[in-house]
């Protein structure tokens, strides 16, 4: 979301509260929770009685409808439901097997403990004002709490010197099948400061609409693009 006149351009960044970030960060903890209880079961020597557990109280669910479809319609036999019990679960050996899924389940939930944070504290919104009446730019970032809760960037706009576009190529597995996943960011070129983020992939902005603001925040502060 934007606001853009003749002299001010203001540009809400969205963070980590997203939707897609949500789902990941569920599947991940569910995923870290599943891996964790089958190598503590197997450490503990309960995985074969908890998985009969687990089965038990779907047991119910175990029926096979057994249907003979003959030429004719008519001749459909009737539905039968034949009760199926389920062999018992094997052992899981704690090594390595067990072993590996705690450490995956760990860390998961390590990593999982740090998407629902980051979420909860939305971290990385904020926004960007660009005022050429005033001559200035002010970045806003919402951090973790602490020191840097709150991020200010200020900086005179007679002092940028340039838009960068920072093109990232991806996993080598995708270009062998084709999909071309080159991740794009946006800077700014800062006198004495360096580049300074603006935008990426990741700001819910695909590489046209980066390349688009891009164009667009260089003609606003009349200022050449570079690509790298």
């Amino acid at each position: 979301m934007s606001c853009k006149s003749e002299w001010v351009w203001l540009e809400f960044i969205t963070g980590s509260r997203t939707k897609t970030n949500v789902f990941w960060a569920f599947i991940i903890v569910s995923g870290s929770l599943g891996f964790l209880l089958v190598g503590t079961s197997s450490y503990l020597r309960l995985s074969s009685n908890l998985l009969s557990l687990l089965l038990s109280l779907h047991r119910s669910l175990f029926y096979v409808d057994e249907i003979f479809f003959l030429p004719f319609p008519a001749q459909l036999r009737q539905m039968q439901m034949t009760k199926i019990t389920p062999p018992p679960p094997p052992q899981t050996p704690f090594f390595p097997q067990g072993l590996v899924m705690s450490f995956y389940g760990i860390a998961g939930l390590f990593m999982s403990c740090y998407m629902w944070y980051s979420i909860f504290w939305n971290v990385g919104s904020g926004y960007n004002l660009f005022d050429r009446k005033r001559g200035r730019v002010l970045l806003f970032r919402w951090g973790f709490p602490g020191k840097n809760r709150r991020i200010f960037v200020r900086f005179r706009m007679k002092d940028i010197k340039s838009i960068r576009i920072k093109v990232t190529e991806g996993f080598a597995v995708r270009r062998i099948l084709g999909v071309y996943a080159a991740r794009r960011a946006l800077y700014l070129e800062v006198r004495g400061q360096g580049a300074i983020p603006l935008f990426y992939n990741g700001d819910n902005l695909t590489a046209r609409q980066i390349e688009q603001k891009a164009a667009e925040l260089a003609d606003f502060l009349c200022v050449p693009i570079e690509v790298f």
